[in-house]
């Protein structure tokens, strides 16, 4: 027998998952979640919401971490060698799975070993690409503690990109407690070195078993880790641009501001023509004027002195053209606290920092005139990458990139994030997946 803490009047205002937090079982006095957690209820799929008076669905199940079936592998794997790493090429002992359908909302999560999908043929995302993901890390102190950077604002644009191709939303404080839970099973996978970290790749795509190009009535979101090393493990490299105004990567009105699968095959080929001139991947232009929006995959910033000393910090505004990339964020907030007082170290005294559009006529007048400080892309496996020179109409633009290969701001950029990804600052960005009991 139940009682619930909650009037029958206010029920039909309830999710599933709030519901299940505010059941009690008079014998134990102890939360319906807690008993979950302990897998009672692990092989009861969770129900739909329906109006106590006329029995319509109103509310479908969201996710819910407390209800998570977790399976360990009886063959685990041996860890590579910190120095035997590949990006993107190692994957730890487990996986997370979720499966969503429309008439019954998301069922219980998995935790499972890590093995292939097993996906009809007609499954929607090998033919329109109903398909997004994001890009996290974990990072592992010496004493074990395990950290998470940012989680929040990767769930806010998951959820974003599955709007924009319609997949189904989630409860994004709830997939992020699943990640915890998955990273802390398999943090023996992250290498304790310094540089290294445990990249998470959350993924949803379109299940649906029939052709037609509609909403998918089915979907996965499934999670998985791939230990990382350093970026820079042998010293900062600048990379090479070419400003390509032959290929353009987003539009006004298209899906450039999600980040979605299908931005990223069409890229392959413009990078590969950028390389056959010698340069590292594509400056993305946009219009007439020859707008810059983004660098490679990455987020572009450029620094700008002005006649009184001042250094300005621009990079273009997001518009729905460019990515709002976690480490763009992180980056304009650190440097908009630098010129309020908070100093980082390496960033100029007098600095404003500015979202406002740039377009190519901007930076080969700062190189005439002396007056281009810094150009460098921020994202998520790099966090900060420097450029040296644009390939532009048939010339170079020349970029400083100072004696170690990085520009002053990009290095106190990075290491003022790096140390708060690691724990060795203390910041609200940096969320504990295992936090010691008390």
């Amino acid at each position: 027998m139940s009682r619930l803490s909650t009037p029958l009047r206010s029920l039909t205002r309830l999710t599933t998952r709030q519901l299940s937090k505010t059941t009690t079982f008079n014998v134990t006095s102890k939360p319906l979640l807690s008993i979950q957690s302990r897998g009672y209820k692990n092989n009861a799929q969770p129900q739909p919401m329906r109006d106590v008076m006329t029995g319509e669905i109103i509310q479908l199940p969201d996710l819910d971490a407390s209800s998570v079936k977790i399976t360990k592998t009886t063959t685990p794997k041996k860890p590579l060698a910190p120095s035997k790493l590949v990006f993107g090429k190692t994957f730890t002992d487990h996986m997370l799975t979720i499966n969503w359908n429309s008439a019954n909302g998301w069922a219980n999560p998995e935790i499972k070993p890590y093995a292939p999908l097993e996906l009809d043929p007609s499954s929607t995302v090998f033919h329109y690409a109903f398909t997004l993901f994001e890009g996290m890390k974990a990072y592992r102190q010496e004493d074990g503690t395990v950290r998470l950077f940012r989680p929040d604002m990767n769930m806010a644009r998951m959820n974003r990109s599955a709007s924009r191709i319609a997949l189904p939303n989630f409860d994004g404080e709830e997939l992020t407690e699943l990640i915890k839970k998955l990273v802390v099973l398999d943090s023996e996978w992250i290498p304790k070195e310094k540089g290294y970290s445990l990249y998470i790749r959350p993924t949803l795509i379109g299940t649906q078993t029939a052709l037609g190009v509609g909403p998918s009535s089915d979907a996965m979101l499934f999670v998985i880790c791939s230990p990382v090393g350093p970026y820079y493990a042998s010293g900062f490299k600048p990379v090479q641009l070419l400003a390509t105004t032959k290929f353009v990567r987003a539009a006004p009105g298209g899906t450039g501001g999600y980040k979605l699968g299908a931005n990223y095959a069409p890229g392959v080929v413009p990078q590969a023509e950028a390389a056959k001139e010698g340069y590292s991947q594509n400056l993305w232009l946009l219009g007439d004027e020859h707008a810059l929006t983004e660098v490679g995959t990455m987020n572009l910033f450029v620094a700008f002195k002005q006649p009184d000393g001042t250094v300005e910090l621009v990079t273009p505004p997001l518009d729905d053209v460019v990515l709002p990339g976690v480490t763009r964020d992180s980056a304009l907030q650190l440097a908009r606290d630098h010129a309020k007082g908070d100093k980082i170290p390496g960033l100029p005294e007098k600095l404003i920092v500015s979202e406002r559009k740039l377009i190519m006529k901007d930076l080969v007048e700062a190189e005439k005139n002396g007056t281009l400080v810094e150009v460098f892309g921020t994202g998520t496996a790099a966090i900060v990458s420097a450029v040296d020179k644009i390939g532009y109409e048939g010339r170079d633009i020349q970029i400083p990139t100072g004696s170690e290969g990085l520009g002053s701001i990009a290095k106190g950029l990075l290491d003022r994030i790096i140390g708060i990804q690691t724990g060795e600052i203390e910041h609200p960005w940096s969320v504990i997946a295992n936090p010691k009991s008390t």
